[in-house]
């Protein structure tokens, strides 16, 4: 692999090293106020849909971001091979905050969706180009902590974000969710641009090539068939015309923007999207069943089963941090990873055994929390790897719209299992370990990979 300027710099004594200090702080700023919006509208929606008499658009307003941040994650990631990051990241966060007030000062639950889906245009742009300045500004030792830290970003909001939206609905204004943020993310985005001053990373590094407006138009397809499939499983046997659609029109469309031999895990990057899609689809559909299943079952409060999610998104903080200080190898982490999901997900299932104390839960969560928290950040680092130069920003969206749309897919099959074996938690929750399995099963083909395009030493 080519190595780029920047990274033929020494490593310094971490991401808060002088060199470093700005632009770490910035972009886990802005990556923390992506994961708080995402996680804390979840939240304000049942009031906003009610306030503006928009119930049947509720999904829709779930849907619109997940299909502008499919279509924005193919566009950013070949914009910033070809221009470089800073454009993109420009772009999408202007992107995002034009979103968050459309959002905020909606009159129309319409105006509502469509604030929503600016938001997945600037999240899916900044998102991927993040990535790909992680590529051209770190040296490569230095990559799993910056991912760590993403890591750690997306699970603080995970945890504080619901508590914070539910006081700011019911002191204030559900507006203040979103426009609040506004005043925080412009401030993020100029000190990350502070970080970046006097890095060759202004230009991009690939070639222009053909083809991108074919991609986008996939992309428009994947995302629509996605969107699809989510609304057509929320909507139990009326939605299965729709859910049938979806699939029908992914079958077609996503094998277009993976790498070519992904959906046949072909060895090394190939499988990196089937991969990550997997294991991370696997715990975000658990995820959906379990809080369910431990307040009808065991009569757990929502609050209660609230802190189970809590500590299994401290094991995933954990986890990174751990894969971060490089204890443990990259095998471990991804197979082992993948091996410690499937194990956490089945420890939940025996708590359907009234006798089985509700401790097993809290220490399940851990386990899958930890599993995904070395797995996560360990594929990002190892595509940065095998990635040639100037092509992160195309592999890192092809990471990113399979983790997308296999999620999409795991908790739309893990609903309906669920819905047709008359509420049975166990058929959907025994899916997502069979996820997981797969993941596990595939990850010495991406791990121990090695060939064109690709580092010989990643399998570590």
């Amino acid at each position: 692999m080519t190595t780029t300027v920047e990274q033929t710099v020494a490593a310094p004594a971490g991401v808060l090293s002088p060199r470093y200090r700005a632009l770490s702080i910035g972009l886990v700023a802005l990556v923390t106020l992506l994961a708080f919006e995402a996680m804390a509208v979840a939240t304000a929606m049942p009031v906003v849909a009610r306030e503006l008499d928009g119930m049947s658009l509720y999904n829709l307003a779930f849907s619109a971001t997940l299909a502008a941040s499919v279509i924005a994650t193919v566009l950013g990631g070949r914009w910033s091979d070809v221009r470089g990051p800073l454009q993109p990241i420009g772009v999408g966060v202007g992107a995002f905050v034009a979103g968050l007030l459309l959002a905020g000062f909606a009159p129309t639950m319409e105006l509502f969706v469509t604030g929503r889906f600016v938001q997945g245009l600037g999240t899916g742009l900044t998102q991927v180009a993040l990535y790909v300045l992680v590529a051209r500004v770190y040296p490569g030792a230095m990559h799993s902590k910056v991912f760590a830290l993403f890591s750690a970003a997306w699970v603080v909001p995970s945890m504080v974000g619901p508590a914070i939206a539910g006081f700011v609905v019911e002191k204030a204004d559900w507006r203040w969710i979103f426009l609040g943020v506004t005043l925080i993310v412009i401030p993020s985005a100029l000190l990350l641009w502070r970080g970046t001053a006097g890095r060759a990373i202004e230009n991009g590094i690939a070639e222009p090539a053909p083809g991108l407006g074919r991609k986008l138009v996939w992309a428009t397809v994947t995302a629509v068939a996605a969107a699809l499939i989510q609304y057509g499983s929320a909507l139990k046997l009326a939605g299965l015309p729709l859910l049938a659609i979806g699939v029908v029109l992914l079958a077609v469309a996503l094998p277009k923007l993976l790498l070519p031999g992904s959906l046949r895990a072909a060895p090394g990057l190939p499988t990196a999207p089937v991969l990550r899609g997997l294991a991370y689809g696997s715990l975000m559909a658990a995820e959906v069943l379990i809080p369910l299943m431990l307040m009808n079952e065991r009569g757990l409060s929502a609050t209660g089963a609230g802190i189970v999610l809590t500590i299994g998104a401290l094991g995933w903080s954990t986890g990174s941090w751990i894969k971060g200080r490089g204890t443990i190898g990259n095998m471990a982490a991804v197979r082992g990873g993948a091996a410690m999901i499937a194990v956490g997900i089945a420890m939940v299932t025996l708590v359907l055994v009234d006798s089985m104390p509700l401790a097993v839960a809290y220490v399940a969560m851990a386990v899958a929390g930890l599993g995904i928290g070395a797995l996560h950040p360990t594929v990002s680092v190892l595509v940065l790897k095998m990635s040639k130069e100037g092509e992160e920003g195309q592999n890192g969206a092809a990471v990113g719209v399979g983790e997308s749309v296999f999620t999409v897919v795991a908790v739309a099959v893990s609903g309906a299992l669920f819905t047709a074996t008359g509420g049975s938690y166990l058929a959907g929750l025994v899916f997502t370990v069979v996820l997981a399995v797969v993941a596990f099963l595939l990850a010495p083909r991406f791990v121990q990979a090695a060939g064109a395009g690709t580092m010989e030493e990643v399998a570590s």
